[in-house]
């Protein structure tokens, strides 16, 4: 098994885990009343891990926008040109780099269950693409119907359609694919990690033992929008989703750093 003994690879590893981090942050506004001011505070602590989701905040005013009716998230979508769409188009690719992550850190744990590991490295590759899924929407479906809702010649019935699919995508890749898969294998991705910690010969193991804890934490976290709580969400989920994203990421780069030192 490779082990991270060189500066340049840590360097790999830190840039593509800092580039992941937030990716998930897109879907924290598809349910009503997502964002409080516990939310906020806790995402701001976490912006700078992602500098396409603070250019998308400032710009777009992401995520809070996506309470807002239809009309004025495609109004605003036009205003920002090809150069927002660039912007969405760079920040649906992060979500792929938690795959490299999976597979390089599965690498990296010499003495580690080798099915563990590969087991993990897979289901981490699933919980990237799962969230890449649930943001490609904005770089190629949200343009084109940004562009019926402005035509002129647009029928008030076609007009109405173009809310239901804009809503519908919003709900189905955002909150199911995006947001409770990503969650969910998020979660289960960080609890087979936090255990191959606990086995490896080449990091301390103590350091699997809080993995462990904040993979169930996330998977936890998945159920916010589940059965009894589809329409108004579970308050607790959406209290400790943002915090245990930010205890995720600074757990994830004290765990890369372990590798190297």
């Amino acid at each position: 098994m490779l082990k991270l003994r060189t500066l340049n690879q840590a360097r790999d590893l830190t840039f593509v885990t800092m580039n992941c981090l937030d990716n998930s942050h897109d879907h924290r506004g598809h349910g009503p009343n997502r964002v409080t001011t516990k939310d906020r505070r806790a995402r701001s602590s976490s912006k700078s891990l992602n500098v396409t989701f603070a250019i998308l905040a400032a710009t777009f005013e992401y995520p809070d926008i996506l309470r807002r009716p239809t009309q004025e998230v495609l109004a605003r979508f036009r205003e920002g040109g090809m150069k927002l769409l660039l912007w969405w188009w760079i920040f649906a690719l992060t979500a792929a780099a938690l795959a490299p992550v999976a597979v390089l850190l599965a690498r990296a744990l010499d003495g580690a269950s080798e099915t563990l590991l590969i087991v993990g490295a897979t289901v981490g590759v699933l919980a990237a693409l799962v969230q890449l899924l649930g943001l490609v929407r904005w770089p190629f479906l949200v343009p084109y119907l940004a562009r019926i809702d402005a035509d002129p010649n647009t029928s008030p019935a076609r007009r109405e359609a173009v809310d239901i699919v804009f809503q519908s995508f919003h709900r189905y890749l955002g909150v199911a694919v995006g947001e409770y898969l990503g969650y969910l294998l998020t979660g289960a991705w960080t609890i087979l990690l936090g255990v191959a910690f606990t086995q490896t010969s080449v990091a301390p193991g103590w350091l699997g033992i809080p993995g462990i804890f904040i993979g169930a934490v996330l998977a936890l976290c998945s159920l916010e929008f589940v059965g009894p709580a589809e329409q108004a969400g579970w308050k607790l989920a959406a209290t400790l989703t943002p915090i245990t994203y930010i205890a995720w990421s600074l757990w994830l780069v004290a765990g890369g750093i372990a590798l190297v030192v």
